[in-house]
C-alpha cells in the first residue's frame, strides 16, 4: 500500500472520532466569546462608546513601539486565515465537497473560532489610533495574496505536527502580549490577548490528540512525519509577511527580532515546544517501529538539546527596525 493510500485510510479510520473530538475542543458560537464582548459598544444611546474609545487611546499611548509591531504582527497573522483554511480544507483525507465528511466539519468550525481574534484584535487596532491601518491592511492582502508553503504538502500527518507547534506558538505569543498590556495598566487588551491564547491552547490540545490517535495506529511513519518537520524547520505564517513595496518575507526577520527583543516569541520558545510536544507524545516509549522511524526517534530524542545550545548563541539587535505599520509620530 502507497503512502498515501495508508494516510488516507488511517485519516477514514479516525473520521468516527472527529465529532467527539469537536465537542471536547470547541466551543458552541451561542456559548463562545465574540469580539464584540470586548470592544465599546455603538449601538449605546448615550455617551459611554465615545467614553470607552477615548480610554482606548489613552491607555495606548502608554505602550511601546515594540509593543505596537508585534500585536500588529501577530493581528497580519491571524488575519490571513483564508489561506490557512484553504491549505487544510487540501489535506488528504479532508473532503470540503461532502458535507458529511468529518475532518472537512472540524476544518471549518475551527476555522469559525479562529476568525474572531484577527476580526477584535484589528478594530482594537483601528480604535487605538496608534498605528497606520492601511499599511497594515496592505500588509494583510499581501499575506493571502502571495499564498505560502509551509513544507507540509498535502499530508495529514505533516499537517498535524504543524498545527500542534504553531497552534502552542501562537498561545506562547498572545499571552506574553496579554502580559505585557496587563503591567501596563491596559486591562482590556490584557483580557482580549489572555482569551485568544486560551483558544490557542484549547487548539493545541486538539492537533495534539489527532496526532497521538496516528501514533496508536501508524506509528512508524507518523514518526517519520514528526522527524521531517523538525529537520526542516517549522515555519511560521508569519514568515510570509511583507510591506507595501517590499519582498515576500523581507519584514519577517525584523518582526521576529522585535518578538525577540520584548520576550514574545523567543529561540528558547521554539525549543520549548518541541520537547514539549517530544513529551507529550511520549516519544521515547512508542513500540512498533521499523528500523528508519528509530533512527528519527533517535534524532527527535537529541535535537532539543543540539538547539538550546544554538539559542544560547543568537544575537538580536538592540535597535527596533522601522515599520510602515507603526510610525515614529504616531509612539510618541
Amino acid at each position: 500500500m502507497s503512502l498515501k493510500n495508508k494516510r488516507l485510510e488511517v485519516m477514514k479510520f479516525l473520521e468516527k472520532d472527529v465529532n467527539a473530538l469537536m465537542e471536547k475542543y470547541l466551543i458552541p458560537i451561542d456559548s463562545i466569546w465574540q469580539p464584540s464582548d470586548f470592544l465599546p459598544n455603538s449601538e449605546t444611546t448615550d455617551d459611554s462608546f465615545f467614553e470607552e474609545v477615548k480610554e482606548i487611546r489613552e491607555l495606548a499611548k502608554d505602550l511601546p513601539y515594540d509593543f505596537w509591531v508585534v500585536l500588529v504582527g501577530d493581528m497580519i497573522t491571524e488575519e490571513a486565515l483564508p489561506t490557512y483554511e484553504s491549505w487544510l480544507m487540501d489535506v488528504e483525507g479532508v473532503d470540503q465537497v461532502d458535507g458529511e465528511n468529518g475532518w472537512g466539519k472540524w476544518v471549518r468550525q475551527w476555522t469559525g473560532e479562529e476568525n474572531r481574534h484577527g476580526d477584535v484584535l484589528n478594530k482594537y487596532l483601528y480604535l487605538s489610533g496608534r498605528v497606520n491601518m492601511k499599511e497594515i491592511e496592505k500588509t494583510t492582502q499581501h499575506l493571502i495574496a502571495d499564498g505560502f508553503d509551509i513544507g507540509t504538502d498535502r499530508d495529514p500527518y505533516k499537517n498535524f505536527v504543524y498545527t500542534s507547534f504553531q497552534e502552542l506558538a501562537t498561545y506562547i505569543s498572545h499571552n506574553r502580549v496579554a502580559k505585557i498590556a496587563k503591567d501596563k495598566g491596559n486591562k482590556r487588551l490584557s483580557k482580549m490577548c489572555k482569551i485568544i491564547a486560551g483558544d490557542e491552547m484549547r487548539h493545541h490540545h486538539a492537533y495534539s490528540e489527532f496526532v497521538e490517535r496516528i501514533f496508536t495506529v501508524d506509528p512508524s511513519q507518523m514518526m517519520m512525519a514528526f522527524h521531517y518537520m523538525m529537520k526542516q524547520k517549522i515555519t511560521m505564517p508569519a514568515h510570509f509577511l511583507r510591506e507595501s513595496g517590499g519582498k515576500a518575507s523581507s519584514a519577517f526577520e525584523e518582526f521576529s527580532n522585535t518578538a525577540q527583543r520584548i520576550g514574545v516569541y523567543t529561540s528558547t520558545d521554539y525549543v520549548d515546544i518541541l520537547q514539549k510536544l517530544i513529551e507529550r507524545w511520549d516519544i521515547g516509549s512508542i513500540t512498533g517501529l521499523n528500523d528508519e522511524a528509530e533512527k528519527a526517534r533517535d534524532y527527535l530524542m537529541k535535537l532539543p538539546a543540539r538547539m538550546y545550545r544554538l539559542s544560547e548563541r543568537m544575537k538580536i539587535p538592540e535597535n527596533s527596525f522601522q515599520f510602515k505599520w507603526v510610525e515614529p509620530a504616531i509612539i510618541k
